[in-house]
């Protein structure tokens, strides 16, 4: 009975957890998916922004993340290796792990404000892509620094043990060994921080996102409009504008962060097929 107990109220919060998420997905699909159209997706946005489309925002949004998992990733990975494999155990590892926390629990606004001050200003690199990419890539660093040292100690230390025996050094045991069996840690750290980072807004309005741009980006140095900067503007800086547009424009955020989602999921099964644990 008590066992019972325990799991039905484990599948209660886990119901109480779940269903507003669907609700709030099905009502954005539900308002906005008349908006959905190939002119809303394929086209520039005119009339004050009531009218047209929205892609300039797809593919600003695509950029900026493109940018943050150019600067990002090898970083972060590198980093976890560094901590998980090399780092000794000492009052500095544990404080650098202890800061890398911290940094992750840092309101996104704060890091919009450091990327301003540094990167726009000091580096003098502009609102541009560039600025915003290098600014999201700060912001995720730690997510990704954590999720891949957990990942890397996941793997059993007898599978470091046996491939040095037999004459491998450590970085071959880590390459070869170490990083495929923790692949699907990796990619689910790597993901977590590129989708956080694909839905900010804070840090890209002071950045790199334009309220309107008649164009694309021809280059790094340019703004970009985004899709959370985008939805930002239309809901609370445009009057009369239209409810489906605003949640049409959601429920493409929402896809786009899917579709990640997706991709990682199917990366991640197939190294998990491989995996000898």
């Amino acid at each position: 009975m008590t066992q019972r107990l325990g799991f039905g109220l484990l599948s209660l919060m886990a119901a109480i957890t779940v269903l507003p998420i669907i609700a709030v997905v099905i009502y954005i699909i539900v308002q906005g998916g008349g908006a959905i159209s190939l002119e809303f997706l394929t086209g520039f946005p005119h009339d004050g922004m009531r009218q047209g489309g929205i892609m300039p925002a797809i593919i600003g949004t695509f950029y900026l993340t493109i940018g943050t998992a150019i600067f990002s990733v090898p970083l972060g990975v590198a980093a976890a290796i560094y901590l998980s494999e090399y780092a000794p155990e000492n009052w500095l590892t544990r404080t650098i792990r202890i800061a890398i926390i911290n940094l992750s629990g840092i309101p996104s606004v704060v890091y919009g404000l450091f990327g301003l001050g540094l990167f726009v200003l000091f580096l003098k690199f502009g609102t541009s892509i560039l600025s915003a990419s290098l600014t999201l890539s700060i912001m995720t660093l730690p997510v990704i620094i954590s999720t891949a040292e957990e990942a890397l100690r996941a793997v059993p230390q007898s599978f470091r043990t046996v491939s040095i025996s037999l004459g491998a050094t450590r970085w071959q045991t880590i390459r070869r060994i170490v990083l495929p069996e923790a692949l699907p840690g990796i990619i689910t750290g790597i993901i977590l921080g590129l989708e956080r980072a694909a839905g900010e807004t804070a840090p890209i309005l002071f950045t790199g996102a334009a309220f309107f741009l008649p164009r694309l980006p021809h280059s790094i140095f340019d703004a970009t409009m985004a899709l959370p900067y985008h939805l930002f503007v239309i809901s609370t800086q445009v009057p009369e504008m239209p409810f489906q547009i605003q949640y049409g424009t959601a429920l493409v955020l929402i896809a786009f962060v899917l579709g990640m989602n997706l991709v990682a999921t199917a990366i991640r099964s197939r190294a998990r097929a491989r995996r000898q644990w």
